[in-house]
């Protein structure tokens, strides 16, 4: 007899093994019916997985994430089982779950046009509803078995030579595979192709170029089709296409990954860093640059250049080797280094608004999302080992500041200890253990990355959910024993003895350039008048109202708005259809009526038209960036 520990920590007992399958199914019809996998002692399986010992139990359904991975992976197999079918020669590589659905890479040419064909072909497979199988075979056998596919001879031949491989098998078609996936091809409801792309083998631009299929699958097609409804919204809102329409930034091929910010995108960064600095100058921050490029003897003594090389720039200068910094924190520590400083001095809190370059490959460059150079909004927090959990929920205050201003919601995650790091387990127990403290004492609820922090500290993570519900990694905050032990940072104590300080890492923004792209998405385009490059644009009717429309924006720009004229001859119609595509919060139209009162109208963004005077309307925007938020008239 054996005992099983459910969720709800009630126990079931059992004389002989079960299935998680069976398992489910004594509990209710309902659950076995929507399990997807299952933990086991924290160990995603199969529901094929056999239990014959005491264990805890967690059946997992579409509705939790690793569920989810299950289903969108049991997807992937049905997809490229399909490709087979349909493409007998092409080769398959890989096809793993992705956040929201799935894909699966192959050695063959494809477009969008093959898709409709390969869905097809998915139902029918789903249709037949074929029992999918687990088996394992030796390392010999499993090479005979994959003898026609090149890509899984190499996954195979790069496993340790003791391995038992696992298969999955579904009728015709048989894949190399980890698991977990469905019992069966029938229990795909709904799902959909979304697009094709290029990918290399192993992410790597020296490998074969192979082409990937993504899609995604639901239980429900109501579930579907809202999130396909989603995926058009966030075509339209595609930092992209509105950087180019509204002139923000471009990427030229001069520089590939790093952007070049257009006159009103400068504006908008800028609005960004002279908030940034507001906050920072409130919370007791102060400003330093340090150097873009800086000598291998620090990035050696940091760590980069054993851990960080591969995305590293470098230079040879008087015979020495440089980098480009990826990092402003060796920097800042040498600024601390300046000068001894007391306990009197802690916390002394850094910030800059360093210009980093990273080596990203070609094919993860995503317009100001993934780049080469950015502009990290880093500070650096030296303290005391009794000043860290203030210090923290310090920075948490912070940070949660910025992200509501912009309507943001977020949830954090706590990543512990890699396996490529630095330090003894003490130090590393102690650095998580502060900042697990830290959390619970805001009550903030949190999840836990294991093995995910950064390789001289674990950190906390904030997850931004953004107006279409996708999420978005952007701030950070790192606990760092390390980097003061091995650049001997000192203070002098109260004890009047030399001790070493304690180190935070931390970003609100992030990146810069990527939080711009993250704002032009989250707001489609429709900045808020605080944050909108122009706030407002002049439009005469016609060019005798021309003299007086200048007056207008004299008059406006001497009062500090943002303001726009378009004296052009051309009809009302045209300006103002062409200055609503530009996205700028309000659309002052100039006629004789408006000279004729020393007035103005206004188009306002909800199409409202008001009359009023031109103070009026510079006090109202005025109003609006001082409390940064939209004021009704």
């Amino acid at each position: 007899m054996f005992t099983v520990t459910l969720k709800d920590n009630s126990q079931l007992k059992f004389e002989k093994p079960l299935s998680i399958y069976d398992i489910a199914l004594k509990i209710s019809e309902g659950l076995a019916r929507n399990a997807c996998c299952a933990l086991v002692n924290n160990e995603w399986k199969d529901l094929r997985f056999v239990i014959d010992k005491d264990c805890s139990l967690t059946i997992l359904t579409f509705n939790d994430e690793l569920g989810r991975g299950a289903y969108r992976h049991t997807t992937s197999h049905i997809m490229a089982q399909a490709v087979k079918r349909l493409f007998p020669d092409v080769k398959l590589a890989i096809g793993p779950k992705t956040d929201d659905g799935f894909y699966y890479d192959f050695d063959g040419q494809f477009s969008l046009e093959d898709l409709p064909a390969i869905e097809n072909e998915m139902k029918k497979i789903i249709k037949q509803a074929l029992p999918i199988e687990y088996f394992e075979l030796e390392r010999n056998k499993a090479l005979e078995l994959m003898k026609d596919e090149p890509y899984k001879i190499e996954l195979i031949q790069n496993l340790p030579k003791d391995s038992t491989i696992s298969f999955y098998k579904q009728g015709e078609f048989t894949d190399l595979c980890a698991g977990p996936h469905l019992m069966n091809t029938k229990l795909v409801k709904a799902f959909k192709l979304t697009s094709v792309a290029g990918a290399y083998w192993h992410g790597d631009e020296k490998n074969k170029m192979l082409t990937r299929i993504y899609g995604t699958s639901f239980t429900k097609t109501s579930d579907l089709n809202e999130y396909l409804e989603r995926i058009e919204e966030a075509k339209k809102r595609d930092h992209r296409k509105l950087g180019r329409e509204l002139e923000l930034f471009t990427i030229l091929e001069e520089a590939p990954g790093m952007p070049f910010f257009l006159p009103n995108g400068q504006i908008l960064k800028n609005i960004l860093i002279d908030y940034w600095r507001k906050i920072h100058r409130a919370a007791g921050y102060e400003e330093i640059s340090t150097p873009i490029i800086l000598n291998r003897q620090l990035w050696e003594r940091s760590g980069h250049w054993q851990h960080y090389r591969n995305n590293m720039y470098t230079t040879i200068i008087d015979d020495q080797d440089f980098a480009i910094k990826p990092m402003n924190c060796p920097g800042s520590i040498l600024v601390y280094k300046t000068q001894m400083h007391s306990y009197k001095d802690l916390p002394l809190r850094l910030g800059e608004l360093g210009i980093v370059h990273r080596h990203e490959k070609s094919g993860t460059l995503h317009g100001l999302m993934r780049v080469r150079c950015f502009t990290q909004d880093d500070a650096h927090v030296f303290m005391t080992l009794d000043q860290i959990k203030s210090e923290i929920i310090n920075v948490i205050s912070l940070i949660e500041s910025v992200y509501k201003l912009f309507g943001f919601k977020y949830h954090l995650e706590l990543s512990t200890r890699p396996e490529d790091s630095m330090g003894n387990d003490e130090q590393w127990e102690k650095a998580t253990n502060a900042l697990k403290s830290a959390l619970v004492e805001k009550n903030i609820d949190f999840k836990i990355n294991e093995g995910d922090g950064a390789f001289y500290g674990p950190k906390i993570d904030f997850h931004l959910e953004d107006s279409l519900g996708r999420t978005w990694q952007c701030g950070t905050i790192q606990l760092d024993f390390q980097l003061p032990e091995k650049f001997n940072l000192e203070y002098i104590g109260k004890d009047n003895e030399k001790h070493q300080p304690i180190m935070i890492h931390r970003v609100a923004f992030g990146s810069i350039e990527r939080f711009i792209g993250i704002l032009i998405e989250h707001y489609a385009g429709h900045f808020p008048t605080w944050l909108a490059p122009a706030q407002a644009k002049i439009l005469p009717i016609s060019e005798k109202f021309n003299d007086y429309a200048q007056n207008v924006f004299n008059k406006l720009n001497e009062n500090g708005i943002r303001v726009q004229i378009d004296l052009r001859n051309e009809k009302i119609g045209y300006k103002i259809r062409e200055a609503k595509l530009k996205k700028i919060p309000y659309l002052i139209v100039i006629g004789e009526k408006e000279m004729n009162s020393n007035q103005i109208c206004v188009r306002t963004k909800n199409t409202k038209n008001i009359t009023l005077g031109i103070d009026e309307l510079s006090n109202k925007i005025l109003k609006e960036v001082e409390e940064k938020k939209e004021i009704d008239f």
